[in-house]
């Protein structure tokens, strides 16, 4: 389905789907929900034996970025990722670990109010919004509750 989507894209705008264009976009939907940066992508793509050049995985996933397939998210590392762009789904957001980066998504629906409420605000037309909530997940939980009572036991 992606595939196809960047093909009409590429046609609207008189460019060619190349072999190149292909494969990186086949490592972000294998990826599925990891957050890819595009040095993670190069990486996939040379896992397969693909002789593609960093440049061209970079230019690619900033065109699949520009078209609409991929999505900009940064976390606190700074380091800009990307995840697909699921046509017809409602905005899914993040929660991540501040001790081992793990990230988990879930969706959360009931921010068209406020989307509108900075609609009218600011006179802006919403096309996007991200949400991130930081904390730790159950397994560092359980491993910092683990190191706080060996810390404990040795004073």
């Amino acid at each position: 389905m992606k595939c196809d989507q960047l093909r009409t894209e590429l046609k609207k705008r008189n460019q060619r789907m190349t072999a190149q264009r292909d494969i990186v976009l086949k490592s972000f939907i294998e990826a599925e929900t990891d957050h890819l940066s595009a040095d993670e992508a190069y990486q996939k793509v040379m896992e397969k034996n693909c002789r593609i050049s960093k440049a061209t995985v970079y230019r690619t996933v900033e065109l699949l970025a520009g078209l609409g397939l991929l999505r900009r998210i940064v976390f606190r590392d700074g380091i800009i990722r990307y995840e697909l762009v699921k046509k017809g789904e409602h905005h899914h957001h993040h929660v991540v670990c501040n001790r081992c980066g793990s990230v988990v998504e879930f969706p959360l629906d009931n921010l068209d109010d406020l989307e509108e409420l900075v609609r009218e605000k600011t006179g802006y037309t919403i096309e996007d919004h991200q949400l991130k909530f930081y904390g730790l997940c159950p397994k560092c939980q359980s491993e910092k509750k683990t190191q706080n009572n060996r810390d404990s036991e040795t004073k």
